[in-house]
């Protein structure tokens, strides 16, 4: 049998600032059997201009990019409340730090599992800092080039930081015919490490097709409603597609196989009844 494929459930800013809703997509995806919950951990200041913060956005917080930023941010009191939480209903939980300063709040945390997302995987300074903490990490390759993957993948080396490529294309949503799922073999033979797939398209047979051809992860963005207000809505599954989506990984995982040719007791029945021995 293939290993297990690890699911992971990308909440993200999809709880829309509301711990409320936040809990109800972390129920989900326990019932869904997912492996884990990710967020994403933003020093606003840090990540954005102040010419950008003060520049118009209407949202639910208010009429500025800064008003929108912050009210999608959750802080210490969200996260320990995170990490009561998910500790209670035995599911895992990390984020993908978008800045050094993050990355240090999350170390609070007994969190097993790191990721880089994708814009920030040409960021050297906080790679080190991931790279350096030892812990598996999950790394995102979208809107990279093959010379910067290289240029992470040696952090990492460099640190004995055990990590996963993930094959990801930054279009929200992306795309079908954009998927190019034949990149995870690719990845896989140039880098000689475990593969998976984050995903933002609409739908599942992109995710499922991707562990028939050799993902170790998947890892979906999810929400309780596609209309409600966020950048990553559309690009994300409902709670019942989520659920459908990991029984059909599960699926999978059994009908690949270990690929050694042997034959059954059921194909040895047959075997006799129709060649007599």
């Amino acid at each position: 049998m293939r290993e297990h494929v690890f699911v992971t459930a990308e909440i993200g800013i999809n709880h829309n600032g509301d711990m409320e809703i936040c809990k109800k997509l972390i129920d989900w995806a326990v019932l869904s059997d997912c492996d884990a919950v990710k967020f994403q951990k933003r020093t606003i200041d840090k990540v954005y201009t102040k010419e950008y913060l003060d520049s118009y956005r209407e949202s639910p917080w208010g009429t500025t990019q800064r008003a929108q930023k912050e009210g999608l941010e959750f802080g210490k009191e969200e996260y320990d409340e995170i990490d009561r939480y998910c500790g209670e209903k035995k599911i895992e939980w990390y984020a993908s730090a978008w800045d050094t300063g993050s990355q240090l709040f999350l170390r609070q945390y007994d969190l097993k599992y790191n990721k880089v997302a994708s814009a920030m995987l040409v960021n050297t300074e906080l790679l080190e800092m991931i790279a350096e903490e030892g812990k598996y990490t999950f790394v995102a390759t979208g809107m990279s080039s093959y010379e910067e993957i290289d240029r992470a993948v040696a952090i990492f080396r460099k640190h004995n930081c055990p990590f996963e490529l993930l094959h990801c294309n930054s279009t929200y949503p992306m795309p079908k015919e954009d998927a190019n799922l034949r990149l995870i073999p690719a990845l896989k033979k140039r880098y000689g490490c475990k593969v998976g797939y984050s995903g933002h398209e609409t739908g599942r047979i992109i995710s499922t097709s991707a562990v028939a051809l050799g993902a170790t992860s998947i890892e979906r963005h999810i929400t309780l409603d596609n209309t409600m207000y966020g950048s990553d809505q559309a690009a994300s599954l409902n709670v019942k597609d989520l659920m459908r989506l990991v029984e059909d990984i599960r699926l999978v995982e059994q009908i690949l196989g270990d690929g050694e040719k042997v034959l059954t007791e059921k194909e040895l029945a047959t075997r006799k009844k129709l060649r007599g021995y």
